[in-house]
């Protein structure tokens, strides 16, 4: 069966207050549509078409890399004339399958569902709430077939009495569709062209079609305003937080955990409140991320422990490390293992061999530095000459100072001790101390400043 999935995503969103169309505002770090998109190829359907609207040119701009096929529906005249500007895009395909831009938790398992509970007829999910307001009503007769669909706004008052309501998603058999589209009208309270309308169509024509009840009406909530965004941004992140305990993840308040990527976790790895996750990040066995502390696109060894209030980016962080509090590790940065990288502590595009430490207030960039070095709080490399960046390199063993400025490019040899409070800008020899002081004199009979009185 070719499978074609459109997705409809030309609603303005004026409910947003935005600038920025309602599809692109993001959950969980990533547009609402693009959690649609990835949802929708995990079906592997022949091909996945966008419908954006007009003055929409911003949605397929952002997303313009997405291996998807864009329609656009210059006029808003309803979900039933989004539908119809696809018919050439979707020509020659068996089923077309109907998803919602601004619906993201929906599962492919859902979709996979209902494509098998339909058959050759339409299929719909639909869910039943306690309230059902502003909700289209499945209506059903006797034999609880689905008959047709009413909006809220042209429902009697015993149809607005129905709590099954209309997700919206469908799976319709294209060769009927053509005909379907062209006959419905826009004769209701909205003056739009439903796709819902099909149903009544579908019935008339003797085709079956199958209202397929799901229990979890969290994942065919749509997202309105920001409030709605907030609500689904929370319910997104108690389902990853229960995913991963249930791998075997100890989050130790879930409910204070956030998840804006993919995250892959080795046994018995500790999360303590307020982590945030963002990007491609690995843990190894036995990690134990302190509290409040980002990590964005890195590798974390086996046994690392991170200390509270740090920030990991696009790093490497070998075995049986130690970060933090307060350690800002930005990217480009390798630890080799067995590091102890303390509070207040930044490096960045940086190698930092096995068993090396920076322990307080120290700034390395672009450097390599050795194997088991010291590196003294205060110290900086001045990498930066306000044109190019320059490369400082510690040989093995060697020994930095507090307080220490290294001018690079410049080159601390194996062993070599630098004395505190130095400015280094040539070569230490390796196994010798070099240091850099100005002479240090008493001034005899000054007086400290004393405030004057008003």
């Amino acid at each position: 069966m070719k499978l074609g999935i459109v997705i409809l995503a030309a609603g303005q969103g004026s409910r947003m207050r935005s600038r920025l169309p309602k599809v692109l505002h993001p959950l969980a770090g990533k547009p609402l549509l693009k959690h649609v998109i990835d949802c929708a190829r995990q079906l592997e359907p022949e091909k996945v078409v966008v419908v954006y609207g007009h003055g929409g040119e911003t949605v397929r701009e952002s997303l313009d890399n997405e291996p998807v096929e864009w329609v656009e529906q210059a006029e808003q005249l309803g979900t039933g004339h989004a539908l119809a500007q696809t018919l050439a895009a979707t020509d020659g395909l068996d089923r077309v399958m109907v998803l919602y831009g601004d619906v993201p938790l929906i599962r492919p398992d859902t979709l996979r569902h209902l494509n098998e509970r339909t058959g050759q007829g339409v299929g719909i999910l639909t869910v039943e709430l306690p309230d059902p307001t502003g909700y289209g009503r499945i209506l059903r007769n006797d034999a609880r077939h689905v008959v047709r669909i009413v909006e809220q706004k042209d429902a009697s008052p015993e149809e607005l009495g129905v709590r099954e309501i209309n997700s919206g998603i469908m799976s319709i058999g294209r060769t009927s569709l053509t005909g379907w589209l062209d006959r419905i009208g826009n004769d209701n309270a909205q003056g739009e062209y439903y796709l819902t309308d099909i149903i009544g169509l579908a019935v008339g024509d003797g085709v079956p079609v199958e209202g397929v009840i799901i229990d979890n009406a969290t994942e065919l909530m749509g997202i309105n305003d920001r409030a709605q965004l907030a609500e689904l941004e929370r319910e997104y992140q108690r389902q990853g937080a229960l995913t991963l305990m249930r791998q075997g993840v100890s989050l130790l308040d879930p409910a204070r955990f956030d998840l804006r990527g993919r995250l892959h976790c080795g046994r018995d790895v500790t999360i303590d409140i307020n982590v945030l996750i963002e990007g491609e990040v690995t843990l190894g066995d036995d990690v134990r991320i302190g509290a409040n502390t980002v990590l964005r696109n890195s590798r974390i060894g086996d046994g690392v422990h991170i200390l509270e209030n740090c920030v990991i980016e696009d790093a490497a962080i070998g075995p049986d490390c130690r970060i933090g509090p307060f350690s800002r590790i930005r990217p480009g940065t390798e630890l080799a293992g067995s590091n102890h990288v303390g509070n207040f502590v930044e490096i960045k595009k940086s190698r930092v061999d096995e068993g090396s430490k920076i322990n307080h207030l120290s700034y390395v960039g672009d450097s390599i530095v050795g194997r088991k070095v010291n590196i003294g709080a205060g110290t900086i490399t001045c990498n930066y000459d306000g044109a190019n960046k320059h490369l400082t390199q510690i040989g093995d063993g060697a020994f930095i100072g507090s307080n220490t400025a290294l001018v690079a490019p410049v080159v601390v040899g194996q062993g070599a001790t630098i004395g505190a409070g130095s400015t280094i800008s040539k070569e230490a020899p390796e196994g010798r101390l070099t240091l850099s002081r100005a002479k240090q004199i008493t001034i005899e009979g000054w007086k400290r400043p004393l405030k004057e009185k008003k």
